[in-house]
Parts: structure tokens; C-alpha cells; sequence
């Protein structure tokens, strides 16, 4: 199995609701097509450089996983006419690095 880092972006006006079953429903699409969903980072509502489709600001997710080629085909597939997804990419990786979080909310 590859090992792949997926991260989305999802649009600002989303509920809470609508979030995690956005979540649910690509980390089940990964699993139900020989994938498996090592963890999945919520990095939050943050801002753009610059306006993306009239958004100034999105939702990003980040998922590590493993899989194969199909895996990563459907995942797309299905990402490509989601309405609430502004952009989304895959990158291929050699290992992941699961203790590290990126985006972690500070204590103050």
C-alpha cells in the first residue's frame, strides 16, 4: 500500500454538522475502496492569499492514509463534484509522520 497526505479545503459557511459529515464521508469512501485512514488533522477556518472562487476564507482538513491508485481515484472522483469543497490535493509520501500537528490550537 503508498501512503498519500490528502488536505481539503472546504467553504466558510459551513455548519458544524456539515463539516464532520464531510469528514465522515471521505474517510468512508476511503475506507470502503482498500484504503485506511491513519489519522485526519481539523487545521480550522483560515484565511486566503487571495479569493478562491469569491471565498476569502476555508475549512482545511488534512487526512493521512493508506492506499492504492483506485483509492485515491474514487476519493477525487467524488471530490470533484462536491459543492461545499474548494480545493483539495493529494501528495504521495514515503512515511508519515503521526505525532507531528502542524496546525495545533496553543493553550493560552
Amino acid at each position: 500500500m503508498n501512503r498519500y497526505e490528502h488536505t481539503l479545503i472546504a467553504k466558510q459557511d459551513l455548519q458544524e454538522s456539515q463539516i464532520k459529515s464531510l469528514i465522515s464521508k471521505y474517510e468512508e469512501i476511503i475506507n470502503n475502496n482498500s484504503g485506511k485512514v491513519l489519522k485526519t488533522e481539523n487545521w480550522g477556518l483560515k484565511n486566503f492569499s487571495h479569493k478562491i472562487n469569491n471565498n476569502k476564507k476555508g475549512f482545511y482538513f488534512h487526512i493521512k492514509l493508506e492506499g492504492t491508485g483506485k483509492t485515491i481515484g474514487e476519493l477525487e472522483k467524488a471530490e470533484n463534484i462536491d459543492q461545499m469543497l474548494i480545493r483539495f490535493l493529494t501528495v504521495k509520501v514515503k512515511k508519515h509522520d503521526l505525532k507531528k500537528e502542524y496546525f495545533e490550537k496553543k493553550d493560552t
